[in-house]
């Protein structure tokens, strides 16, 4: 008898790792072992943390312990000496013109749009045109940890397919303008487009569609309202240049004997689904105006900087607890699509321009990129931080690179030191798109190529020297 309760004893202490294992929750993916940076409420930081994925959900975070305890999965993604945080947000850009990447620079805003890039869209802009500058902005993005993005372009249709196909995420935006146009040639046409492209891909797990009037100096009062009942008929996110230069103050002065955004407040054209890009030209009651609305913003600064079209007042609006992210802005006027200049170049410009080194910290620039960035597109409630019943949107970033050493400030490091290139695995809605720095979606070799064919074309086209 002591003989079988010893044998009896043998076997279960034998199966006892089988019978845990059996006990805890087949997940589909888990990353360990990182710095883990929420960026939820309380900003919780969770040193040797792990992240537990099921399809496209993360389902727990927690310390290594804890999510090994309770998850196991097939598919691990060792995070060792890496920070893992939420997937950076690109609040406004327009993705197809990187293939306009440096055409025309150093000119002011409209002699920069009505010389060059208007007449190289109409000269250019084809499908075909759109979906190779897309493949390379995807790419691009993924490379430096971008998992979403919020668009403004012509044939948002093909845009779409192309961002769903590499497994990005998009907040896209048909653009309606008073004037032909590489995909309609009237602005009815481009209504029709719209509600056709918005129908079918409402619904979709990556693709957000939107309606993008271009901007209140390129659309008139009766169309701009036109889109705002066709965003309130099919629930869908407005997209708009906004106060963006003191050409358009001046030009909507001129006409309608208002500033911008109180120009738009009076048409009753502004709602909670309005992402507005720039906004440099907003006084204290312009900002408190665009909070009443909850109206999204996407800070610009590079491509403000660039075209010298003014200083956004972030400071402010961070003060009033205003939704704003960050955007590179299109490519032709950047010249890139890189988060991590646009945090850095935030922080430093608007200590430069108040003479606060202590106005927009770290913490903020990389909370406009990631939490208040998905406030700004409105989806914070799937984006922007990694917790539970979230989308798995994650990045896992390189620290021992030589530019991250040695490493004392986490915020700090992030937006001060971290460069795109340090950027080393990228999943967004549990799937991996990039790891170990290798595109798994795109390919990267098929895309430079066909990027590069235009090039000459594009050349002709505008007598570029």
């Amino acid at each position: 008898m002591e003989k079988l309760n010893i044998l009896f004893f043998v076997s279960f202490l034998l199966f006892l790792p089988q019978l845990i294992f059996a006990q805890k929750q087949a997940v589909d993916l888990i990353v360990r072992n990182g710095t883990v940076v929420t960026m939820n409420a309380p900003k919780t930081v969770i040193e040797n943390g792990a992240i537990a994925v099921r399809k496209s959900e993360i389902v727990a975070v927690g310390t290594v312990a804890e999510i090994t305890q309770k998850f196991s999965s097939s598919q691990t993604i060792d995070a060792r000496g890496k920070v893992v945080i939420p997937g950076l947000i690109n609040a406004h850009t327009h993705i197809p013109m990187t293939l306009f990447r440096g055409i025309a620079d150093d000119l002011d805003l409209q002699e920069w749009l009505q010389k060059y890039i208007f007449p190289a869209e109409a000269k250019n802009v084809t499908e075909d045109f759109v979906r190779v500058g897309t493949r390379l902005g995807l790419a691009e993005m993924i490379r430096g940890g971008t998992t979403t993005y919020c668009d403004m372009y012509y044939f948002e249709d093909a845009i779409a397919d192309e961002t769903s196909k590499a497994g990005m995420r998009g907040v896209l935006g048909e653009t309606l303008i008073d004037f032909s146009v590489p995909d309609n040639k009237t602005f009815a046409d481009a209504k029709i487009y719209a509600e056709n492209f918005v129908k079918k891909w409402q619904g979709n797990t990556l693709i957000v569609p939107a309606i993008a009037p271009h901007a209140p100096y390129t659309v008139s009062e009766e169309h701009l309202m036109e889109a705002k009942t066709l965003s309130d008929k099919l629930n869908a996110p407005l997209i708009m240049h906004l106060a963006e230069a003191q050409s358009e103050t001046d030009f909507v002065m001129k006409e309608k004997r208002m500033r911008s955004i109180e120009y738009v407040n009076k048409i009753g054209f502004l709602s909670d689904k309005l992402i507005a890009a720039h906004v440099i030209q907003a006084n204290t009651e312009e900002l408190e105006i665009l909070k009443k609305f909850n109206v999204g913003i996407a800070h610009n600064p590079q491509s403000n900087m660039k075209i010298a079209a003014g200083v956004a007042p972030v400071p402010q609006m961070l003060a009033r607890d205003l939704a704003v992210g960050l955007g590179t802005d299109g490519a032709a006027s950047n010249n890139d699509l890189d988060m991590w200049e646009e945090m850095d170049t935030a922080a430093k410009l608007h200590k430069l321009i108040t003479g606060d080194p202590k106005v927009l910290t770290a913490q903020q620039a990389f909370e406009m990129a990631t939490i208040r960035g998905a406030r700004a597109l409105h989806l914070e409630k799937i984006i922007g931080s990694i917790e539970a019943g979230k989308r798995a949107d994650i990045v896992v970033v390189d620290f021992d690179n030589l530019n991250q050493t040695p490493f004392y400030n986490l915020y700090s490091q992030l937006v001060y030191a971290t460069k795109a290139s340090d950027v080393h695995t990228v999943i967004v809605n549990g799937k991996v798109l990039m790891l170990n720095k290798r595109l798994l979606t795109l390919n990267e070799n098929v895309i430079k190529k066909d990027a590069n064919a235009y090039r000459q074309k594009i050349i002709n086209s505008l007598s570029i020297k």
